[in-house]
C-alpha cells in the first residue's frame, strides 16, 4: 500500500475517522442566489468526496455582513440552513463526515456584497491591500475601508457564530471549524498587524486572543469541543496580513485553544510559494494537546512523511480533492492524480466541479 502512514484510523476528538486523507475547506462560490443557498449540486459535489476521512466545508457566513465575496453560502437564514441539510444528508448517506467551516470576511468585503448601505467591519478601520469579486462580471475589484467594530457589537458578533453553530446542529453536521486563517475576522483580531484597538479586544496578545476564544467557546458550548477545530495560518501573508511575532501569537493561541478541549488545530503551513513554516508548526504542535492536522501543498508522499515522523495526525489538502474526488484511493494505490482546471475554481456550473470522474467509475481501477 502507498503512502501507508496515512491510512491508519485516528480520534479527531468525539470523531472516530478512518484514515488521515482529509479535505481542506475550499471556497468554490456556486451556492444559488438569492440567498446564498446550498443545492442538490453541492449536495453532489460534497458526497462524491465522501471517502476523505473527513470533509471540511467551504468557508461559510455566519451573518450578512460576513460575506466576503459573491456566490459564497451562508448559514444564517432558514433557506441556508436547508440547503446545507441536503448537503450533510447527502455525505452521510455516502458514508462520510461532514464539518461546517464558520467565518466572518471582516474587512474582506466589499459594500455591493452587504446589506444596503453597510460597509464591512473589522477589529480597526484599516483597509486591507487585497481584492475581491461582487457579480460574475466584475471581475477582482479593491475591498472597501472598513469600519472598526463598537466595543459593544463585539457580543453580537459571538452569538452569530453561536446562531450558525446551532443551525449547523440542526442540519446534521458532524462538528464545526472556525476559520481563525488567511485574514478574515479572526484572523484579524488576533495579528497585531491589523488589530490596533485600544479597549479589552486590542493591544495585548491576550487582549488580542479575547474575541477568538470567545467565539470557540461560544461553539463549543453548541456542539461539544471534542467536535470543534480552528484553522490558523501562522505565516500566511494572504489578505495583507503582518504579525511582529507569529511564532508566539499562534503558540499561544493554540494553547489557548488546547486548555478550551479543542478536537483539533489545522495549520496553513505554507501558501502558494511560501516556504513551510516549521518554526510556528513546532512551537503549536509543541503545546496543542489535540489533533494537529497540517495543510499545505502536501503529496502524498510528503503528507505520509509528515504523518509518520509524528509531526502531524493528519493532512489536510485542498486543491487535489477539486479534481480526484476518490483522492484516498488514488494516494493508497499510487494511482495518478487529474490535473484541476483552474478556470473553474471560482462559480459556474458543474463543469470543473462535480464533473471530475473517479477511478472505479471511469474503469481504471
Amino acid at each position: 500500500m502507498a503512502n501507508e502512514a496515512l491510512f491508519d484510523k485516528l480520534e479527531i476528538g468525539d470523531l472516530d475517522v478512518p484514515h488521515r486523507v482529509l479535505m481542506a475547506p475550499l471556497t468554490r462560490s456556486r451556492a444559488s442566489q438569492p440567498g446564498d443557498v446550498p443545492t442538490a449540486m453541492n449536495a453532489t459535489y460534497y458526497a462524491q468526496r465522501a471517502t476523505a476521512g473527513l470533509i471540511v466545508s467551504e468557508a461559510t457566513s455566519v451573518s450578512p455582513l460576513g460575506k466576503a465575496y459573491a456566490f459564497i453560502p451562508g448559514m444564517h437564514t432558514d433557506e441556508q440552513e436547508a440547503g446545507w441539510k441536503l448537503v450533510v444528508d447527502a455525505v452521510h448517506e455516502a458514508g462520510g463526515l461532514l464539518l461546517l467551516q464558520l467565518f466572518h470576511g471582516g474587512r474582506v468585503g466589499h459594500h455591493d456584497l452587504l446589506p444596503a448601505g453597510e460597509v464591512p467591519v473589522a477589529p480597526s478601520a484599516l483597509r486591507a491591500a487585497t481584492q475581491t469579486y461582487v457579480s460574475a462580471d466584475s471581475g477582482m475589484i479593491d475591498v472597501d475601508e472598513p469600519r472598526a467594530l463598537e466595543t459593544s457589537e463585539i457580543a453580537g458578533v459571538v452569538e452569530e457564530f453561536r446562531a450558525a453553530a446551532e443551525r449547523a446542529k440542526r442540519a446534521g453536521f458532524d462538528g464545526i471549524e472556525l476559520h481563525g486563517a488567511n485574514g478574515y475576522l479572526l484572523d484579524q483580531f488576533t495579528r497585531d498587524g491589523s488589530n490596533k484597538r485600544t479597549d479589552e479586544y486590542g493591544g495585548s496578545l491576550e487582549n488580542r486572543l479575547r474575541f477568538p476564544l470567545e467565539v470557540a467557546r461560544a461553539v463549543a458550548e453548541v456542539f461539544g469541543p471534542g467536535r470543534v477545530g480552528y484553522r490558523v495560518s501562522p505565516s500566511g501573508g494572504f489578505n495583507d496580513m503582518q504579525d511582529s511575532d507569529p511564532v508566539g501569537t499562534f503558540a499561544a493561541l493554540a494553547d489557548a485553544l488546547s486548555q478550551l478541549d479543542l478536537a483539533y488545530i489545522h495549520v496553513v503551513e505554507a501558501f502558494g510559494p511560501v516556504e513551510r513554516d516549521e518554526a510556528s508548526a513546532e512551537a503549536i504542535r509543541n503545546v496543542f494537546d489535540g489533533t494537529y492536522i497540517a495543510n499545505g501543498g502536501y503529496t502524498g508522499e510528503t503528507g505520509s512523511a509528515r504523518v509518520g515522523s509524528g509531526k502531524a495526525d493528519a493532512i489536510a489538502y485542498g486543491t487535489p480533492f477539486i479534481s480526484n474526488p476518490d483522492l484516498p484511493l488514488r494516494l493508497k494505490t499510487d494511482a495518478p492524480l487529474a490535473e484541476a482546471d483552474p478556470a473553474t475554481f471560482y462559480g459556474g456550473t458543474e463543469v470543473g466541479y462535480s464533473d471530475y470522474p473517479d477511478l472505479t467509475a471511469s474503469g481504471a481501477l
